[in-house]
């Protein structure tokens, strides 16, 4: 999200400063800082900083972090979605996590930005706590507008299929959320979504050198899976050449070992993009799954990124895997900096008038 908000600064002739970003993963934090130095960060639990319930007065401790903070522009945020995935049989629609959403409603009575963007899977919706409803509810409270609405993501340029919420809140009279994520929605109507070919086709003459460029080692199970697909020429894997589990004539399951086409978007990242057995990963022309590198042009990471010199396999799928493609945040952004821009500039003329009234009534 950090990624595609500082593109879109750049494009409106702006400069992001980034005065907090929280996360308890060190590597993902550690890649941030790598690629925005001088930005404030945080390895912390995210509960263990915004400790008030909602609706309460700020703590002392977080009456300390809104003043070293300062003024906010835009608070963003991705809580973490696995507990309300489809593909979660274990907690689904009841995990604790879940209630982080609500923590992006604590940080804005908190923090008071003026514009709060939070991102997440669209079966939040359907948490058993109600944590949407919950959130907006907050946020009205504090002073906002609020909407939300799923995005086709690759009506956003995204080359992958993959649907995401997305939630907007405004104190801003000018910033109107709900005009907003109708612009979204209609975005790209003249043409068609990019695909695999139009994102990975080039890295065909990447040097497999680095973990970076190369894809997973993979049993010999599924290379005789993947041998399968293309002796016959298929892109998807008949049900008898499946685990047990995945042979159900019935199941929902058909990317899980499948091959991707190179005149179609991807089927959504995640982190397992290096196993065949998590979903349509295996390359359209080779006989292996994906690359990180592949995965994060997927992204749409831009080949500028750097996810540090030497970073594990693990710590690659993880980062690119649960990122949001920066391309949401730059189409995001593109609508909302020019308006906060407007704003700030009729506040400015605002005080400075009131000053001159200040003056001449002095005199």
């Amino acid at each position: 999200m950090t990624v595609g908000l500082e593109e879109a600064a750049r494009q409106e002739g702006c400069q992001l400063k980034i005065k907090l970003a929280v996360d308890s993963d060190a590597d993902a934090i550690g890649i941030l800082k790598t690629n925005f130095p001088t930005a404030r960060t945080e390895i912390s639990l995210v509960e263990s900083m915004f400790v008030g319930g909602v609706g309460t007065p700020p703590t002392d401790a977080e009456q300390a972090l809104s003043e070293s903070v300062g003024s906010l522009d835009i608070l963003m945020g991705g809580p973490p979605c696995q507990g309300h995935s489809d593909l979660n049989n274990h907690t689904r629609r009841a995990d604790p996590k879940n209630q982080l959403y609500l923590l992006m409603a604590r940080a804005a009575e908190v923090l008071r930005p003026q514009v709060v963007v939070i991102e997440n899977v669209p079966t939040v919706r359907l948490d058993k706590s109600g944590v949407v409803r919950a959130t907006s509810e907050a946020l009205t409270a504090t002073g906002y507008v609020v909407a939300g609405e799923v995005l086709d993501l690759a009506r956003l340029g995204v080359p992958q299929r993959r649907r995401r919420f997305v939630l907007i809140a405004s104190r801003l009279p000018a910033i109107n959320p709900a005009h907003v994520l109708m612009t979204l929605s209609n975005s790209m109507p003249d043409h068609s979504p990019r695909t695999v070919a139009w994102a990975i086709r080039d890295l065909l003459r990447e040097p497999s050198e680095t973990i970076y460029n190369t894809s997973s080692q993979t049993n010999e199970k599924n290379r005789r899976r993947i041998r399968r697909l293309f002796n016959d020429g298929l892109y998807d894997l008949p049900n008898r050449y499946r685990p047990e589990c995945h042979r159900d004539g019935d199941h929902s399951y058909v990317s899980m070992y499948g091959r991707l086409r190179w005149n179609e978007p991807a089927q959504t990242i995640t982190t397992g993009f290096g196993s065949m057995g998590q979903g349509r990963y295996v390359h359209p022309q080779r006989r292996r799954t994906l690359t990180p590198h592949e995965a994060a042009r997927l992204q749409t990471f831009p080949d500028w990124f750097d996810f540090g010199g030497n970073p594990s396999r693990s710590v690659l799928s993880k980062v690119i895997g649960n990122a949001v493609p920066p391309l949401l945040m730059v189409e995001v952004g593109k609508i909302l900096i020019p308006q906060l821009r407007a704003a700030r500039e009729a506040h400015v003329k605002h005080v400075r008038a009131a000053r001159r009234v200040l003056q001449v009534k002095e005199a």
